[in-house]
């Protein structure tokens, strides 16, 4: 088995740093953006529930496969809802 030059070496070394800290960061900024966007479904479904009373679990579930610009367009037209209906008819055409 040849051997390696020190130089070699270390720059192979230095590529799987860089590697490790690139897929920390990415790790990390995912994980924001999870957060986000649970955040914002908590937050909607909140809102919902105390603008419109009980809502069926299955328009919930809707709503939270919605994505983060989704939730806050939702967030701005429950402004306007004043039934469950309101919400399906909004759910429907998203």
């Amino acid at each position: 088995m040849p051997l390696i030059s020190p130089t070699i070496e270390l720059a192979r070394e230095e590529g799987r740093e860089e590697g490790r800290e690139e897929g920390r960061e990415e790790g990390r900024e995912e994980g924001r953006e999870e957060g986000e966007q649970r955040g914002k479904q908590q937050l909607i479904t909140r809102q919902l529930k105390r603008r419109l009373g009980e809502i069926e679990a299955s328009l919930l579930a809707q709503v939270q496969t919605l994505d983060i610009e989704q939730l806050e367009l939702l967030g701005e037209a429950l402004l306007d809802f004043s039934t469950v209906a309101d919400l399906e008819q909004w759910l429907s055409n998203e």
